[in-house]
């Protein structure tokens, strides 16, 4: 299992919102280059990097940030928030990102989806935020009437290799990550799944990986010092 330790970026900082509210925004970090140089030191070899201010407004406002990171680590960086359209994607891929993560779009636009998988094949993934079961959009601010289950059924058809699955209720909360939504997950459909928002402990980590999943994204828990990253890279091997 890969280990993607997260920088969530707002106005050019490293932060993190408490259960995906905005008015709950913690800056972590003036320089998240340092921060992504930090995760590569202690053995990351991928990054998973989120433009919150992307994500709100479907506009990418962070672009040069990421940039700087993706040059100054060489880390294979996947990078979501606001990517509603090929100019975006194309523009993120140009600066030596990865993967590409589509959220709101996938839900609202799938013609757009389908273009940009039949295009870029797996360097798309779809990040699938759930709040009560269902799937949440515009960075968090509104809940579909998609179920999870329903919408990992219409991904994996689609042809979706990799989904980012985050618990919003977990997320940032230091108080575990959803065990049993990911065994579901990961029992039913045939796709790399990474578990994101909640992991907040070792214990969370081996679990995860024992289950053989493809990644586990570690946020709030690296910055309070709750998990220690390296240790973390080791024990997902």
């Amino acid at each position: 299992m890969y280990i993607y330790p997260a920088i969530d970026l707002y106005g050019g900082k490293a932060v993190r919102l408490f259960k995906g509210e905005y008015s709950q925004m913690t800056v972590y970090s003036d320089n998240p280059v340092g921060v992504a140089r930090d995760f590569a030191a202690a053995g990351a070899s991928r990054i998973h990097l989120v433009d919150l201010e992307g994500a709100r407004t479907g506009k990418p406002a962070n672009l040069s940030v990421i940039a700087d990171i993706v040059k100054a680590t060489g880390l294979f960086a996947e990078v979501g928030g606001g990517i509603r359209d090929m100019k975006t994607v194309e523009s993120y891929l140009a600066i030596g990102v990865s993967r590409v993560i589509l959220g709101t779009a996938a839900v609202r636009n799938p013609d757009f989806l389908k273009a940009a998988l039949g295009t870029y094949g797996e360097k798309i993934a779809v990040g699938v935020d759930l709040k009560d079961g269902f799937v949440a959009i515009k960075g968090w601010t509104e809940t579909s009437e998609i179920k999870a289950v329903d919408f990992f059924e219409k991904m994996q058809i689609l042809g979706v290799k990799t989904i980012i699955c985050t618990d919003i209720s977990r997320d940032g909360a230091m108080k575990g990550t959803n065990l049993k939504l990911y065994r579901e997950l990961s029992a039913r459909f045939a796709i790399d799944l990474i578990a994101s928002g909640g992991v907040s402990s070792m214990e969370d980590v081996t679990a995860l990986a024992a289950m053989g999943l493809h990644g586990a994204i570690i946020g709030k828990a690296y910055y309070v010092g709750a998990v220690d990253l390296k240790e973390a890279v080791e024990a997902a091997k």
